[in-house]
């Protein structure tokens, strides 16, 4: 969209002569590009992804890898295909930060003890008391507000919850076997996501990893953060700090030495420069349909397994 151009040219530093492009084939086409960032609705990643691959870029793909299953098949059956020489990373910023990777050791090298239960607070203020009518043409709506509806976000628990998802499976080095959850629309008048959400997952070994998610609350307030307990310790993880707790008197937080999106960034562009490339779309796949597994429970009302979703 021409006034999306004239606003990023605008609100940007340092780009308002860089060239824009509407057709992103002709973005891809450009030899000089080595890299590309995609950053559109959740719904066109698998697309643009695929494309990306087969112009042979460096691909770094905000999260998650899909609103469907469809979608998530798609984009890693061409993750697959990827020249192995090529950088992909996706946005799951925490598994970047120095802070969030001291504290996955913790973790898998037994300082907590055994891991008993995880959870994840996903509690986002703001979004769901939005009732605003929509200023644009019938036909551009869906593209417009593609973050409040399923079809092109993949609702809340996929677009914004799959970062905890993506922490829960990563330090339990795992996916769920099954999920079962609840969920619902109180407040929401503008688009059909839900607005709050509960969803109990079960891995390997009977490790249960908890997810409660909201964007009903108040506009200045967040709670996005994990916890990890174990029989010797609990841990809570968050995008500012960890905090490491083996007893009322024995409490070690660390606090993040910046916002850790830049670590992510920093890395994608380091690797690139060094040679050093990796395909992380297997977690980020992995990940993404932990979050549609969790949907689709609470849709169903029963508890539905991987299997079961995955032939979905």
């Amino acid at each position: 969209f021409s006034d999306q151009i004239d606003r990023g040219k605008t609100q940007i530093q340092g780009v308002a002569n860089a060239p824009a492009h509407k057709d992103y084939q002709t973005l891809l086409a450009d030899r000089s590009i080595d890299a590309v960032f995609i950053a559109t609705p959740v719904y066109l990643h698998p697309e643009h992804f695929e494309a990306a691959v087969a112009a042979g870029k460096h691909i770094y793909c905000e999260k998650p890898a899909g609103a469907d299953v469809a979608g998530v098949k798609r984009l890693l059956r061409a993750a697959e295909r990827a020249d192995r020489s090529r950088h992909i990373v996706f946005g799951f910023q925490n598994r970047f930060s120095p802070e969030y990777r001291i504290a996955y050791d913790l973790v898998r090298s037994g300082q907590l003890g055994d891991l008993l239960l995880m959870e994840c607070h996903f509690n986002k203020g703001g979004q769901a008391a939005i009732t605003t009518e929509s200023k644009y043409p019938i036909d551009e709506q869906p593209v417009r507000h593609w973050g409040v509806n399923r079809k092109t976000s993949g609702d809340i628990i996929v677009e914004q919850d799959c970062h905890g998802m993506d922490v829960l499976n990563w330090f339990a080095a795992a996916r769920p076997l099954r999920a079962i959850g609840s969920g619902g629309r109180n407040i929401r008048r503008f688009g059909d996501n839900l607005d709050h959400l509960n969803v109990a997952f079960e891995y390997p070994g009977g490790l249960r990893g908890m997810l409660m998610a909201t964007q009903m609350t108040p506009l200045w307030y967040r709670d996005v953060r994990e916890h990890f307990i174990g029989s010797r310790g609990v841990l809570e993880t968050h995008r500012n700090y960890y905090k490491w707790m083996r007893g009322t008197e024995d409490v070690r937080k660390v606090d993040s030495k910046r916002e850790i999106t830049i670590d992510a960034v920093v890395e994608f562009v380091d690797r690139i420069l060094a040679g050093r490339p990796e395909n992380t779309a297997s977690a980020a796949c992995e990940s993404t349909l932990t979050s549609i597994l969790g949907r689709m429970a609470i849709d169903a009302r029963r508890e539905v397994s991987w299997d079961e979703m995955m032939r979905s």
